[in-house]
Protein backbone atom coordinates (compact mmCIF):
# COMPACT_ATOMS: atom_id res chain seq x y z
CA UNK A 1 0.00 0.00 0.00
CA UNK A 2 2.57 2.09 1.14
CA UNK A 3 4.92 1.51 -1.93
CA UNK A 4 2.40 1.80 -4.30
CA UNK A 5 1.13 5.49 -3.17
CA UNK A 6 4.53 6.57 -3.38
CA UNK A 7 5.00 5.21 -6.58
CA UNK A 8 1.38 7.12 -7.95
CA UNK A 9 2.54 10.15 -6.53
CA UNK A 10 6.39 9.79 -8.07
CA UNK A 11 4.98 9.35 -12.07
CA UNK A 12 1.66 11.79 -11.19
CA UNK A 13 4.23 14.88 -10.40
CA UNK A 14 7.58 13.95 -11.54
CA UNK A 15 8.62 17.29 -12.01
CA UNK A 16 8.24 17.47 -8.23
CA UNK A 17 10.15 14.30 -7.82
CA UNK A 18 13.30 15.74 -10.21
CA UNK A 19 13.44 18.80 -8.55
CA UNK A 20 13.80 17.32 -5.31
CA UNK A 21 15.94 13.83 -6.44
CA UNK A 22 18.14 15.59 -8.94
CA UNK A 23 17.72 19.18 -8.53
CA UNK A 24 16.40 20.14 -11.71
CA UNK A 25 12.25 20.46 -12.45
CA UNK A 26 13.40 17.66 -15.96
CA UNK A 27 9.81 15.89 -17.29
CA UNK A 28 9.84 12.36 -16.66
CA UNK A 29 8.00 9.79 -17.80
CA UNK A 30 7.79 6.20 -16.47
CA UNK A 31 9.70 3.53 -17.63
CA UNK A 32 8.52 0.13 -17.77
CA UNK A 33 10.64 -2.44 -15.99
CA UNK A 34 9.69 -4.31 -19.49
CA UNK A 35 12.03 -2.33 -21.48
CA UNK A 36 15.00 -3.51 -19.72
CA UNK A 37 16.20 -7.04 -20.92
CA UNK A 38 15.08 -8.70 -17.85
CA UNK A 39 12.30 -9.31 -15.41
CA UNK A 40 12.21 -6.70 -12.27
CA UNK A 41 13.48 -8.00 -8.71
CA UNK A 42 10.33 -6.34 -7.04
CA UNK A 43 8.00 -4.42 -10.09
CA UNK A 44 5.92 -3.31 -7.04
CA UNK A 45 8.01 -1.27 -5.34
CA UNK A 46 10.58 0.06 -8.63
CA UNK A 47 9.68 3.35 -9.97
CA UNK A 48 11.83 3.80 -12.98
CA UNK A 49 11.57 7.48 -14.94
CA UNK A 50 13.09 8.77 -17.47
CA UNK A 51 13.99 11.66 -19.34
CA UNK A 52 16.28 12.26 -23.20
CA UNK A 53 19.54 12.59 -20.35
CA UNK A 54 18.11 11.06 -17.07
CA UNK A 55 17.07 8.03 -15.63
CA UNK A 56 15.99 8.18 -12.16
CA UNK A 57 15.29 5.00 -10.18
CA UNK A 58 13.64 5.46 -6.84
CA UNK A 59 12.93 2.77 -3.80
CA UNK A 60 10.98 3.54 -0.94
CA UNK A 61 10.89 1.39 1.66
CA UNK A 62 9.25 1.59 5.20
CA UNK A 63 11.47 -1.24 6.45
CA UNK A 64 15.33 -1.66 6.36
CA UNK A 65 16.33 -3.93 3.64
CA UNK A 66 19.42 -6.26 3.47
CA UNK A 67 18.94 -6.99 -0.07
CA UNK A 68 18.90 -3.39 -1.10
CA UNK A 69 22.55 -2.68 -2.03
CA UNK A 70 22.23 -5.51 -4.54
CA UNK A 71 19.08 -4.21 -5.89
CA UNK A 72 20.52 -1.51 -6.76
CA UNK A 73 23.96 -2.29 -8.69
CA UNK A 74 21.85 -4.93 -10.21
CA UNK A 75 19.09 -2.17 -11.82
CA UNK A 76 22.03 0.15 -12.46
CA UNK A 77 23.87 -2.91 -15.00
CA UNK A 78 20.23 -3.61 -16.87
CA UNK A 79 19.94 0.12 -17.16
CA UNK A 80 23.23 0.79 -18.82
CA UNK A 81 22.74 -2.40 -21.10
CA UNK A 82 19.55 -0.97 -22.64
CA UNK A 83 20.81 3.08 -22.43
CA UNK A 84 24.05 3.51 -22.05
CA UNK A 85 24.07 7.04 -22.98
CA UNK A 86 22.26 7.96 -20.01
CA UNK A 87 22.47 9.54 -16.68
CA UNK A 88 21.05 7.49 -14.06
CA UNK A 89 20.26 9.05 -10.36
CA UNK A 90 19.58 6.29 -7.43
CA UNK A 91 17.84 6.98 -4.48
CA UNK A 92 16.50 4.72 -1.75
CA UNK A 93 14.20 6.76 0.59
CA UNK A 94 13.36 5.37 3.68
CA UNK A 95 10.16 6.03 4.97
CA UNK A 96 10.06 5.22 9.21
CA UNK A 97 12.51 5.99 11.77
CA UNK A 98 15.13 3.01 11.96
CA UNK A 99 18.21 2.71 14.16
CA UNK A 100 19.26 -0.12 11.58
CA UNK A 101 22.81 -0.28 9.89
CA UNK A 102 20.99 -1.15 6.31
CA UNK A 103 19.15 2.15 6.42
CA UNK A 104 22.93 3.80 6.30
CA UNK A 105 24.07 1.57 3.57
CA UNK A 106 25.23 3.57 0.00
CA UNK A 107 27.27 1.26 -1.88
CA UNK A 108 26.89 -2.16 -2.96
CA UNK A 109 30.47 -3.47 -2.94
CA UNK A 110 32.27 -6.97 -3.88
CA UNK A 111 35.67 -7.93 -4.62
CA UNK A 112 36.70 -5.69 -7.49
CA UNK A 113 33.16 -3.89 -7.66
CA UNK A 114 31.60 -0.78 -5.83
CA UNK A 115 28.33 0.71 -6.36
CA UNK A 116 27.28 3.51 -4.80
CA UNK A 117 23.56 4.91 -4.76
CA UNK A 118 22.01 7.60 -2.62
CA UNK A 119 19.80 7.24 0.54
CA UNK A 120 17.52 9.61 1.97
CA UNK A 121 15.94 9.12 5.30
CA UNK A 122 12.96 10.99 5.42
CA UNK A 123 12.57 11.46 8.86
CA UNK A 124 15.84 14.00 8.60
CA UNK A 125 14.56 15.70 5.93
CA UNK A 126 13.51 19.49 6.29
CA UNK A 127 9.62 19.72 6.42
CA UNK A 128 9.66 23.13 4.59
CA UNK A 129 11.00 21.46 1.58
CA UNK A 130 7.79 18.97 1.44
CA UNK A 131 5.40 21.79 1.93
CA UNK A 132 6.67 23.62 -1.03
CA UNK A 133 5.54 21.32 -3.49
CA UNK A 134 2.27 19.65 -4.56
CA UNK A 135 3.39 16.38 -5.25
CA UNK A 136 5.38 16.29 -1.96
CA UNK A 137 2.89 17.17 0.61
CA UNK A 138 2.10 13.65 1.36
CA UNK A 139 5.41 13.26 2.66
CA UNK A 140 5.83 15.98 4.83
CA UNK A 141 4.00 14.76 7.84
CA UNK A 142 6.98 12.05 7.78
CA UNK A 143 10.09 14.80 7.76
CA UNK A 144 12.43 15.86 10.71
CA UNK A 145 8.91 17.57 12.26
CA UNK A 146 8.50 18.40 15.89
CA UNK A 147 4.88 18.08 15.53
CA UNK A 148 3.97 15.67 12.76
CA UNK A 149 -0.30 16.36 13.97
CA UNK A 150 0.58 20.55 13.20
CA UNK A 151 2.31 19.32 9.93
CA UNK A 152 -0.50 17.55 8.50
CA UNK A 153 -2.98 20.68 9.49
CA UNK A 154 -0.43 22.39 7.35
CA UNK A 155 -0.63 19.82 4.75
CA UNK A 156 -4.68 20.22 4.84
CA UNK A 157 -4.20 23.59 3.97
CA UNK A 158 -2.26 23.41 1.02
CA UNK A 159 -4.29 20.87 -0.20
CA UNK A 160 -7.55 22.64 0.20
CA UNK A 161 -5.92 25.65 -1.99
CA UNK A 162 -4.80 23.48 -4.55
CA UNK A 163 -7.17 24.46 -7.54
CA UNK A 164 -7.85 21.09 -9.70
CA UNK A 165 -10.07 18.91 -8.09
CA UNK A 166 -8.80 15.45 -9.40
CA UNK A 167 -5.19 16.13 -8.10
CA UNK A 168 -6.52 17.40 -4.50
CA UNK A 169 -8.45 14.44 -3.95
CA UNK A 170 -5.27 12.69 -5.27
CA UNK A 171 -3.12 13.92 -3.10
CA UNK A 172 -5.43 13.87 0.02
CA UNK A 173 -5.62 9.95 0.21
CA UNK A 174 -2.09 9.86 -0.49
CA UNK A 175 -1.40 12.06 2.37
CA UNK A 176 -3.93 9.90 4.58
CA UNK A 177 -2.71 6.82 3.55
CA UNK A 178 1.46 7.83 4.19
CA UNK A 179 0.21 9.42 7.54
CA UNK A 180 -0.72 6.06 8.71
CA UNK A 181 2.18 5.31 9.26
CA UNK A 182 2.48 7.81 12.00
CA UNK A 183 -0.72 9.07 13.11
CA UNK A 184 -4.00 7.50 14.45
CA UNK A 185 -6.53 6.88 11.62
CA UNK A 186 -9.02 8.85 13.48
CA UNK A 187 -7.31 12.01 13.61
CA UNK A 188 -6.27 11.64 10.10
CA UNK A 189 -9.93 11.85 9.53
CA UNK A 190 -10.57 14.63 11.28
CA UNK A 191 -8.08 16.93 9.55
CA UNK A 192 -8.38 15.42 6.09
CA UNK A 193 -11.96 15.85 3.96
CA UNK A 194 -13.39 12.38 3.36
CA UNK A 195 -15.32 13.33 0.95
CA UNK A 196 -12.17 14.59 -1.17
CA UNK A 197 -10.33 11.94 -0.30
CA UNK A 198 -12.95 9.26 -1.85
CA UNK A 199 -12.95 10.69 -4.90
CA UNK A 200 -9.31 9.87 -5.53
CA UNK A 201 -8.01 7.14 -7.91
CA UNK A 202 -5.51 6.01 -5.80
CA UNK A 203 -7.89 5.62 -2.59
CA UNK A 204 -9.93 3.19 -4.96
CA UNK A 205 -7.09 0.99 -5.16
CA UNK A 206 -6.25 1.25 -1.79
CA UNK A 207 -9.87 0.41 -0.75
CA UNK A 208 -10.14 -2.56 -2.98
CA UNK A 209 -6.41 -3.64 -1.87
CA UNK A 210 -7.82 -3.50 1.37
CA UNK A 211 -10.87 -5.55 0.48
CA UNK A 212 -9.67 -8.00 -1.30
CA UNK A 213 -6.88 -8.50 1.51
CA UNK A 214 -9.45 -8.52 3.90
CA UNK A 215 -11.45 -11.19 1.52
CA UNK A 216 -8.55 -13.59 1.24
CA UNK A 217 -8.22 -13.70 5.07
CA UNK A 218 -11.65 -14.14 5.48
CA UNK A 219 -11.71 -17.03 2.96
CA UNK A 220 -8.77 -18.43 4.63
CA UNK A 221 -10.42 -18.36 7.79
CA UNK A 222 -13.66 -19.68 6.16
CA UNK A 223 -11.82 -22.60 4.86
CA UNK A 224 -10.30 -23.11 8.29
CA UNK A 225 -13.90 -23.11 10.19
CA UNK A 226 -15.46 -25.00 7.25
CA UNK A 227 -13.18 -28.21 8.17
CA UNK A 228 -13.88 -28.08 11.80
CA UNK A 229 -17.85 -27.06 11.76
CA UNK A 230 -19.46 -27.09 8.29
CA UNK A 231 -18.49 -24.95 5.01
CA UNK A 232 -21.07 -22.82 5.38
CA UNK A 233 -21.16 -22.03 8.75
CA UNK A 234 -17.58 -22.31 8.25
CA UNK A 235 -17.60 -19.16 6.13
CA UNK A 236 -20.25 -17.47 7.89
CA UNK A 237 -18.08 -17.54 11.10
CA UNK A 238 -14.63 -16.41 8.94
CA UNK A 239 -16.78 -13.42 7.76
CA UNK A 240 -17.61 -12.27 10.86
CA UNK A 241 -14.20 -12.69 12.33
CA UNK A 242 -12.87 -10.98 9.78
CA UNK A 243 -15.36 -8.01 10.09
CA UNK A 244 -14.69 -7.37 13.80
CA UNK A 245 -11.04 -7.18 13.26
CA UNK A 246 -11.25 -4.96 10.22
CA UNK A 247 -13.71 -2.78 12.92
CA UNK A 248 -10.73 -2.63 15.27
CA UNK A 249 -8.79 -1.42 13.16
CA UNK A 250 -11.04 1.53 12.06
CA UNK A 251 -12.76 2.17 15.19
CA UNK A 252 -11.64 0.31 18.13
CA UNK A 253 -12.85 -1.91 19.97
CA UNK A 254 -16.26 -3.26 19.47
CA UNK A 255 -18.82 -3.49 22.40
CA UNK A 256 -20.61 -6.26 23.09
CA UNK A 257 -23.93 -5.02 22.28
CA UNK A 258 -22.57 -4.69 18.87
CA UNK A 259 -20.86 -7.45 18.48
CA UNK A 260 -23.78 -9.40 19.44
CA UNK A 261 -25.99 -7.91 16.54
CA UNK A 262 -22.62 -7.97 13.81
CA UNK A 263 -22.72 -11.86 14.35
CA UNK A 264 -26.37 -11.68 14.12
CA UNK A 265 -26.06 -10.74 10.51
CA UNK A 266 -26.37 -12.92 7.34
CA UNK A 267 -23.34 -13.61 4.94
CA UNK A 268 -24.80 -10.97 2.32
CA UNK A 269 -25.36 -8.17 5.37
CA UNK A 270 -21.49 -8.85 6.20
CA UNK A 271 -20.26 -8.65 3.12
CA UNK A 272 -21.78 -5.29 2.63
CA UNK A 273 -20.67 -4.33 5.84
CA UNK A 274 -17.31 -4.95 4.54
CA UNK A 275 -17.71 -2.92 1.52
CA UNK A 276 -19.50 0.16 3.91
CA UNK A 277 -16.74 0.50 7.20
CA UNK A 278 -13.92 1.55 5.24
CA UNK A 279 -15.59 5.07 5.91
CA UNK A 280 -16.50 4.48 9.30
CA UNK A 281 -14.54 6.63 11.81
CA UNK A 282 -16.37 6.21 15.21
CA UNK A 283 -18.35 3.66 16.72
CA UNK A 284 -21.78 5.77 15.65
CA UNK A 285 -20.92 5.10 12.06
CA UNK A 286 -21.61 1.69 13.04
CA UNK A 287 -24.46 2.01 15.23
CA UNK A 288 -26.06 4.13 12.27
CA UNK A 289 -25.80 1.12 9.94
CA UNK A 290 -26.30 -1.17 11.73
CA UNK A 291 -29.82 0.60 12.57
CA UNK A 292 -30.73 1.36 8.53
CA UNK A 293 -30.21 -2.51 7.86
CA UNK A 294 -32.47 -3.56 10.87
CA UNK A 295 -30.31 -5.77 12.23
CA UNK A 296 -31.90 -7.52 15.65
Amino acid sequence: MFDSTCKFLAESFSSDFASWLIGEPIPLTELSPSELSLEPIRADALILLASEEYILHVEFQTEPDSNMPYRMADYRLRVYRRFPQKQMKQVVVYLTPSNSDYVYQTAFEIPGTRHEFDVIRLWEQPTQLFLESTGLLPLAVLTNTPDQAQTLRQVAERIDAVPEMRVQSNVAASTGILAGLTLERDFINQVLRKEIMQQSVIYQEWKEEFLQEGREEGREEGREEGRQEGRQEGKLEGEQSLILRLLNRRIGDVSPELRSQIQSLSLDQLETLGEALLDFTESADLVNWLQEHHAD
